[in-house]
Formats: C-alpha cells, sequence, structure tokens
C-alpha cells in the first residue's frame, strides 16, 4: 500500500480511542475528511474551529484486549506507517490549513517502547526538522518504561494512557497479557509525578478513557476511580467509550447484559460525561453523584436533577445572595450562566430570572430550585 492508502486504513481504526478532543455540539463531532482520514474538532483558544489528523502508527498488535477490534488474532487488514511518512503528510495538510494539530497512537508492535520509540520519532521529526510548535498529542503505550514517557512528555503537548476499566478485578475480565497495576497503574502515576515537577511538564496534558460495558464494573467504581485521577493524579481529562458488541470478542465474561445493550450503553456513557461534568466543573464530589441500589446510575434521569430532588433542604437558592457552588447546584444554571449571575449582583439586584437569559424548558427548571429573592 502507498502511504495515503494506509492512512485510509489507519485512520479510520483509530476512531475506537477517543481520549483526545472530542465533544457533544455539532462543530465537536469528528469527520471523516479525503482519503478516510478521521478529523477531529479542537477548539482553538482564539475562537472558532480547527481539526485534528488523528491516526495510528500501525494496527498490528500483540495485545490481547477483549473490547478491541484491533486485537491479536482477528482477521483485518494490517499495515504499518513509518514516522517520516506520518511526519510529511501531517505537514502537508498543515500547510493546506486542513489540520490543527495530531493525534497519534499505535497498536503494540514489539516491544512497548519500540512502539513508543517510533510514536516519539513523530513528534521528534515534527518539532525538530520542522520546526513545528503546535498541537501533538502522543499515545502512552500500557507497559512503557519511565524514560519512554519522560521523551513524550518533552515532545508533547499532550499525553494519554487509557485506565480502561476501575481496578484489576474488572481488568482481568479483558486482558491476559497485560499487568494493570504493572503497565497501567505505575505509568499513570510517573505521569502524575511528571507533571508535579513543574516548568514545561505542568503545561502537558493527561487523559485517560474507561471502556464502558466491556468488563462487569459498576458506575460507581468509575465514579471513585474518576474522582481519584482528577484529585490524586491531577489528570486534566477522563473520556468513556461505549463498548460496542461485535467490535471485541462476541462474549466477554461477566458482561451485564441489560447495560450493554445498544440503547443502554450509550445511554450509560452520558450519564458518566454528565457525572464527569458534575465533577469537573460543578464541584460535586463523588459521594454527590445518585447511583441505584446496583451502583449504576440512572439512565432515564439527569444526575444533577436528581440530586436536587433528593435534597429539598438545600432549595430554594437564591439568586442574589447564594455563593457560586450553590448556584451551580441549581438545575438550568451551568458555569457561564452563574459567572454571569456573579457579574449581573454587582451592578445591582436580579429582579427576574429572565433578566439571565433564560428561557423554556431550562427557565421553567430553574425556577423550581431558585428565587430572586
Amino acid at each position: 500500500m502507498d502511504t495515503i492508502e494506509k492512512l485510509s486504513v489507519l485512520s479510520a481504526d483509530s476512531r475506537y480511542d477517543l481520549a483526545c478532543a472530542c465533544g457533544t455540539s455539532r462543530e465537536d463531532h469528528r469527520k471523516r475528511g479525503q482519503e478516510g482520514k478521521w478529523l477531529y474538532p479542537v477548539a482553538l483558544p482564539q475562537g472558532g474551529y480547527s481539526v485534528l489528523l488523528k491516526t495510528l502508527l500501525s494496527n498490528s498488535c500483540r495485545n490481547d484486549c477483549g473490547y478491541c477490534p484491533l486485537r491479536a488474532g482477528t482477521d483485518i487488514r494490517r499495515c504499518t506507517l513509518q514516522p517520516e511518512e506520518v511526519a510529511n503528510v501531517f505537514m502537508e495538510y498543515l500547510r493546506k490549513r486542513k489540520v490543527f494539530g495530531l493525534f497519534l497512537s499505535s497498536g503494540v508492535t514489539g516491544s512497548p517502547d519500540g512502539t513508543m520509540d517510533r510514536i516519539n520519532a513523530v513528534a521528534r521529526i515534527l518539532r525538530y526538522k520542522h520546526a513545528f510548535k503546535g498541537y501533538i498529542h502522543l499515545k502512552i503505550i500500557p507497559g512503557a518504561s519511565e524514560a519512554a514517557i519522560e521523551d513524550s512528555f518533552s515532545l508533547a503537548s499532550a499525553v494519554s494512557l487509557n485506565i480502561e476499566t476501575p481496578g484489576k478485578t474488572r481488568f482481568t475480565l479483558l486482558s491476559g497479557q497485560k499487568d494493570y497495576m504493572k503497565d497501567i497503574i505505575g505509568p499513570m502515576k510517573f505521569m502524575s509525578r511528571l507533571k508535579e515537577q513543574g516548568g514545561r511538564n505542568q503545561k502537558v496534558k493527561c487523559t485517560t478513557q474507561f471502556i464502558v460495558g466491556a468488563s462487569d464494573e459498576t458506575d460507581s467504581e468509575i465514579i471513585e476511580y474518576m474522582s481519584s485521577i482528577y484529585h490524586k493524579l491531577r489528570f486534566n481529562r477522563v473520556y468513556f467509550s461505549a463498548y460496542q458488541k461485535g467490535l471485541g470478542r462476541p462474549s466477554i465474561p461477566g458482561e451485564k447484559k441489560k447495560l450493554s445493550e445498544p440503547d443502554n450503553i450509550f445511554a450509560r456513557e452520558h450519564r458518566l460525561y454528565q457525572a464527569d461534568f458534575l465533577m469537573r466543573r460543578y464541584g460535586f464530589g463523588k459521594q454527590d453523584i445518585p447511583v441505584d441500589n446496583n451502583g449504576n446510575l440512572m439512565l432515564d434521569k439527569d444526575p444533577k436533577e436528581l440530586w436536587a430532588s433528593t435534597h429539598p433542604e438545600f432549595y430554594p437558592v437564591r439568586i442574589n445572595s447564594s455563593g457560586r457552588e450553590s448556584l451551580l447546584r441549581v438545575p438550568g444554571l451551568g458555569p457561564q450562566t452563574v459567572m454571569k449571575i456573579i457579574r449581573q449582583r454587582r451592578e445591582g439586584k436580579i429582579m427576574r430570572l429572565e433578566e439571565l437569559g433564560l428561557k423554556g424548558k431550562r427557565l421553567e427548571k430553574t425556577r423550581q430550585y431558585a428565587i430572586c429573592e
């Protein structure tokens, strides 16, 4: 295959990893461009959107991850790009202003460090040969050495290593080759220590991803781990990817049928993203995220509204006098609206909720929990 043909295959296969820049609005949706490449929108600091070129270096992999369609032993079309090929294609797209940055991952070919060496080589070519100073997101391969990870930090704008499941017990249902503590948790802790060193390392974004529903984990277990990832490891983002039957093994031991049905698994992914947002932006702790008796988020109820409905003693929140954290507990009010409330209060009292630009169902929802005293 020539370079463009390989890129078509490898960029399509990279779509299973969401731990970069994906969102929920129309502008944030990934798009498939020419030559089969998947393009991911990124919000630019100065406003507007550009896109990432996302690809694998290779879809050959020695690992046996049960959820992954690229795992060893599957009958797919395998190919590998060389570091120079990736760098040259990226620079061509950059010159044509088709892309803003690069997200680069790979199947594990040979050893983890051998694979990391090729991933880092692409970034090194871009940084030093082509003097590219823009956005590069590099994947940390499970089992990578501290030296390889440190090398990635020196080259990347962001790095990610997928945690996959909450805990070793759940992980063993997915892989018999990888060691959860040694290959995943150990490197994640080292990534955290690198960020704590300050300087350039502190600026490198660290993200991770759970594969939801591939094992028999509960949402409460994911939330517990998510809390530690944010508060102990100080990672920037946690992503969730719903396991889709047919992509991995036909049947994974321990798989919970009801939660893994097509409609439910994506609803579950959506609820986890809502829980993540509450913890990152709204000041909710892990103990504030409501789950059912089985430890799972309710698929038919928004977790913020559910918390509000079960804590009547907290309401009504007073628009003109309550603090930021209390205002963020009001269904219908998000961080931007709360900032607007605080700004407007400096100039005088807010007499009506309509002054905040709230309309329709959002306005009616807010009326149930807040008053303009």
